[in-house]
């Protein structure tokens, strides 16, 4: 099977708002959503698919215009997947199995949200999708990235460190389900030699990682 990678539109949101049900204690409301992705100067959400054939065409499954620019490597990458998510009805070609966002606020990408089906997790598609929030943060001419994340989510943390976040500060009982605080990360530039270096490394261990994931 393949995942790739989508722009969000409004027909995915029922099956996004199941991910974040599975994912998040507390979740946004469908007009939230649709006013989020009809904001394409400032916002970008993308989901990401599953597959049972390679897509026909690159441009049309999520291509991000200055991907030569940032030295990406293609959307589209081979994996294993080993079941349908429950939520999705078998009507459904190309299952949602991820989804995240960003918004830019001047020269401040912020990222909104980073979720996978529980089925999927641990096979590298929250990564594949937040190399992909930084692709459209270049495109929406951001300098740096931040976001909040659960004291405890010790796992996305590591992510984050690994693509170039640092704590730099945190927001006392910021979640509202349990008042866990919240931990502030950010980027510094984006556009330094080092951090594009650093990008185009783990993009590549990345997409070895989802090679292997594939092999029988």
């Amino acid at each position: 099977m393949y995942y790739f990678i989508e722009p969000m539109v409004e027909d995915d949101v029922p099956y996004v708002q199941a991910i974040e049900q599975q994912s998040f204690t507390t979740s946004w409301s469908a007009n939230t959503y649709r006013r989020e992705i009809r904001n394409t100067q400032s916002c970008r959400y993308v989901v990401a698919k599953a597959s049972g054939a390679p897509p026909t065409s690159l441009s049309k499954h999520g291509g991000v215009p200055n991907a030569q620019r940032t030295g990406i490597f293609s959307q589209l990458v081979s994996t294993l997947l080993l079941g349908m998510p429950a939520q999705l009805t078998p009507q459904v070609t190309n299952p949602i199995v991820g989804y995240g966002g960003l918004w830019v606020t001047l020269e401040e990408a912020h990222v909104t949200a980073i979720a996978v089906d529980p089925i999927h997790r641990g096979r590298g598609i929250g990564e594949l999708m937040l190399t992909t929030l930084i692709d459209h943060a270049y495109e929406l001419s951001a300098q740096m990235l931040t976001l909040e994340v659960r004291v405890s989510n010790h796992t996305a943390q590591q992510l984050y460190l690994k693509y170039g976040f640092q704590v730099v500060g945190s927001r006392r009982r910021y979640y509202t389900d349990n008042g866990e605080d919240a931990l502030i990360m950010s980027t510094d530039s984006i556009h330094t030699p080092d951090y594009k270096n650093r990008l185009r490394d783990h993009r590549r261990h990345l997409l070895a990682r989802l090679q292997a994931q594939s092999k029988p």
